[in-house]
Formats: structure tokens, C-alpha cells, sequence
């Protein structure tokens, strides 16, 4: 891969391909494979798969892609909120931004690993492996919830 192509943003796309946009920052600072209960429903599947980018110049939401977003926003485990984003035509959960106590954002979005076209997939960290409902390998990193950078 050349220079040039690993300094280009990789796409977000929903299941139906009605959104579409490019990711804040070329690559993720990190890759989360969550195994918390609100995860595995999110997900439907043993858990849910996000990529973290810094924020940049996603927020405030462009007006195009603000109107085919729908928003879910639900309490976290530390009294915050998170803001679930997801495709109003398809349903897809495309990317959530978490909210502290006193409502302001992180300056990061998780999105969700699926929806992320060029993904590299590799060194994933699993977090929440007090909920797993399956066995990740010893020599994987993993933490029963969240390592010490997320807390």
C-alpha cells in the first residue's frame, strides 16, 4: 500500500447503501470487539465490533447526511448517554458517541466495524468479557470490562 493510500479515509456505508460517507481520520486509533449485553443485542450476533475514530470534522452532522440518520440515544453504565446513529431507510447502526454525566461528547466515535469498507481487522482488543457468551483465546487481549486507556 502506498503512502498516499493509507493517508486516504476508508467509507462508511450502511446495508443498503444509502449512507455513505468517508471515516474522520484515515485509520482507527483502536478496535474494540465488545461482548456487553446491550452489544450482543445491538449486534444480534456474540458481540459488537468498533472501530474508534477521533471525531474531527464529523460533528455537527452535515444536513445531507444528518436527514438519512436516525438517532437512538440510550443511558451507559456510567451515567452518561450514548447516541446511537443508524440508517432510517435499512436500520444499519452505522456509529455512537458517547456523553458524559454533564453531556458533553467524547471527542471520539465508535463505529461499527461491518460498516467500515477496507477495515483492518487485525489486534482487536476484546472488552466486556464478564457478558461473553463464547471463549476468545488466552494470548488475545481482553478485559472483563473496559481496559484502564477507556476508563
Amino acid at each position: 500500500m502506498s503512502s498516499t493510500q493509507s493517508e486516504n479515509p476508508l467509507r462508511i456505508r450502511c446495508q443498503c447503501g444509502t449512507v455513505s460517507f468517508p471515516t474522520p481520520t484515515a485509520k482507527p486509533t483502536a478496535l474494540y470487539h465488545c461482548h456487553c449485553t446491550e452489544c450482543q443485542r445491538q449486534s444480534a450476533s456474540a458481540f459488537g465490533t468498533s472501530a474508534i475514530f477521533v471525531s474531527g470534522n464529523l460533528f455537527p452532522l452535515a444536513p445531507d447526511l444528518k436527514a438519512r440518520l436516525g438517532l437512538y440515544t440510550r443511558p451507559t453504565d456510567s451515567s452518561g448517554s450514548m447516541d446511537c446513529y443508524f440508517c432510517r431507510a435499512c436500520g444499519s447502526r452505522l456509529f455512537h458517541r458517547i456523553r458524559d454525566t454533564s453531556g458533553a461528547p467524547r471527542p471520539t466515535v465508535s463505529v461499527k466495524g461491518g460498516c467500515v469498507e477496507g477495515l483492518d481487522w487485525s489486534g482487536g482488543v476484546h472488552i466486556y468479557m464478564r457478558s461473553a457468551v463464547m471463549k476468545i483465546p488466552g494470548e488475545w487481549e481482553q478485559y472483563e470490562t473496559v481496559p484502564p486507556i477507556m476508563k
